[in-house]
């Protein structure tokens, strides 16, 4: 098995895992995101208070609205970015070490070549899954008032709940909404931030490598002579890259998740035609206050869940390595990047 492969299968199991742990704050946090009146900004409210009240007033399940889809978007997601990665990777060390040979450089994969690295694996995997998330995106905003204007269902007065429940929104509903409203084109809605958002995994696994790079380092040079890396280590490093990437890309992954939620056509100020018409709305409208909507409780999943991702790959690649090899493992290569 290809050291790609085992990369890709290990970053999918890591991302499910990730995923389990983390979604209801996920869902929390897509729908801080996608609020735009001025009213709905009442809700200072903590984020367990806003899972309570979904609770409450949708029942448990709406905190796993789109999680059937989510699961196969993450599987898929981090399994074709850590191939890629990997593939670019490889080649990035080849020509590294092609130029050391040369006499120039130390024969290491640089900063810069990292970043571009992490760029070209996470526009093929955008391009790749683009479709997945949007529809993840209309379950996870789409509410029982929301079901109650599709069906009809909903009272003049927006308050009194109606007595006949509104059938459910599934995955095929949202696709049936996507396509009624852009064709197949409208699944690739929002690509452009998505794209510039690759600058997140880029500036994550920057500071991840360099990170770890030098915490081998360090530890090679003491007494120990080994570069083993511990899970909590792993963990610890993967949620600092995340919480550095996740500050400086938050108003991309607003304004993407805008163009991913179903649109207020009603309303032009939140009838968004693009991504440029979103941001200027936004700043006309909302202030800079918009583009950092429930920021918070983003960093507390995304950094929770690549922290978890990171740590469950890693332990994954050593898994698997040991048992390709029978328990034969050189320790410098059973720490993958």
């Amino acid at each position: 098995m290809s050291d790609a492969l085992i990369n890709g299968l290990a970053g999918a199991g890591g991302g499910i895992i990730a995923q389990l742990v983390t979604y209801p704050l996920q869902t929390v946090n897509t729908r801080q995101r996608t609020e735009r009146d001025q009213k709905e900004e009442r809700r200072t409210i903590g984020t367990l208070e806003q899972m309570y009240q979904i609770v409450k007033q949708e029942g448990w399940e709406r905190l796993y609205g789109g999680f059937a889809p989510s699961l196969v978007g993450t599987a898929a997601s981090q399994g074709v970015y850590y191939y890629f990665y990997q593939i670019f990777r490889n080649k990035a060390e080849a020509a590294a070490l092609k130029r050391r040979r040369k006499g120039s450089g130390d024969g290491s994969v640089g900063i810069l070549s990292s970043l571009v690295v992490a760029a070209l694996a996470g526009c093929v995997n955008v391009l790749l899954t683009n479709p997945v998330w949007l529809v993840v995106t209309r379950m996870q905003t789409h509410t029982k008032k929301n079901r109650q204007r599709r069906t009809g269902l909903l009272s003049p007065e927006d308050a009194i709940p109606s007595a006949v429940e509104p059938p459910p929104f599934d995955t095929r509903h949202a696709i049936q909404e996507v396509y009624g409203e852009g064709g197949v084109l409208g699944f690739w809605r929002g690509v452009f931030p998505t794209l510039i958002m690759v600058s997140n995994p880029s500036i994550q696994f920057m500071l991840y490598e360099t990170l770890l790079k030098k915490l081998k380092t360090r530890r090679l040079s003491s007494n120990e002579g080994s570069s083993n890396i511990t899970a909590a280590e792993i963990f610890l490093l993967g949620a600092f890259a995340k919480l550095g990437a996740t500050v400086v890309t938050y108003p991309l992954l607003v304004v993407r998740s805008r163009l991913h939620a179903k649109q207020i056509v009603a309303d032009k100020r939140h009838l968004y035609r693009g991504t440029a018409d979103a941001v200027a709305k936004m700043i006309r409208y909302e202030g800079c206050y918009g583009f950092y909507k429930g920021m918070g409780t983003k960093i507390v999943q995304s950094v929770l869940a690549a922290a978890v991702l990171f740590m469950v790959k890693e332990e994954l690649v050593k898994g698997s390595r040991w048992f390709l090899t029978k328990g034969v493992v050189d320790p410098i290569k059973s720490t993958t990047r």
